[in-house]
């Protein structure tokens, strides 16, 4: 079976005024199915576009990025869109909840925007909810719950459509010791327990012990953890 991520001498260059900014230089990995990768680096060193171009959110300038065999670099941007829907759950380091919606609604609304086509399991839903500990917080608005609350209500969020994959971009960034636990947990469970597969980045190596293999990246390319001893993680 071919990985369901698969990347190939990916480049993508930054143009400020005159200046180009290389932020990928010749990115190749290949992720499995079902697997838990975390990718680390410190600030700069291309992980967060690497993210960004997993997810058809920015277009590489050469190589190819294949989601499920689709290469991403030949869709138009509405085809990408409609992958994304289908296949692709987002967490990122804000919560990006709508303050005028409870945390039942704020679920959903990933559920509706993916088309199901009015298709809705009751019995995933409550288990997506009670598996992140929700059952009881779902009538409350992102004010009345704690960061934790909302990051565990965003993860709900990504997963209540059944994504084949999870992309997480410093999904403990703004939280406490405590909560950040909770939310990697989390994610380990939904990689166990849901099947999706899951692809982190973060900057804290911490974290990335959280992963079944770590990836170390710096000024925009794959390196061997040794050639970076600060985010070697043993």
């Amino acid at each position: 079976m071919p990985p369901i991520i698969q990347v190939e001498d990916v480049e993508k260059v930054y143009r400020i005024g005159r200046v180009e900014v290389p932020a990928l230089r010749g990115v190749s990995l290949a992720i499995e199915r079902g697997e838990f990768v975390s990718i680390v680096g410190p600030s700069g060193s291309g992980k967060s576009t690497l993210f960004y171009c997993l997810g058809g959110l920015t277009q590489a300038d050469r190589g190819r990025v294949m989601i499920e065999g689709e290469d991403l670099t030949r869709l138009s941007d509405a085809q990408r869109t409609r992958l994304r829907r289908s296949k692709i759950g987002f967490v990122f380091q804000k919560f990006n909840l709508l303050p005028t919606l409870d945390a039942k609604s704020n679920i959903m609304i990933a559920h509706d925007i993916a088309g199901a086509d009015g298709r809705f399991d009751r019995a995933y839903f409550d288990k997506v909810v009670g598996l992140l500990g929700l059952s009881d917080r779902l009538p409350h608005r992102p004010s009345e719950l704690s960061g934790g609350e909302q990051q565990r209500v965003a993860l709900a969020r990504a997963l209540i459509h059944r994504p084949a994959i999870i992309l997480a971009d410093e999904p403990t960034g703004n939280l406490d010791s405590k909560n950040s636990d909770i939310v990697l947990h989390m994610l380990r469970q939904s990689n166990q327990e849901l099947g999706q597969t899951v692809l982190m980045i973060t900057h804290n190596p911490q974290a990335a012990r959280v992963g079944d293999r770590i990836i170390h990246m710096r000024d925009g390319q794959i390196v061997p953890p040794q050639e970076d001893p600060q985010w070697v993680v043993k």
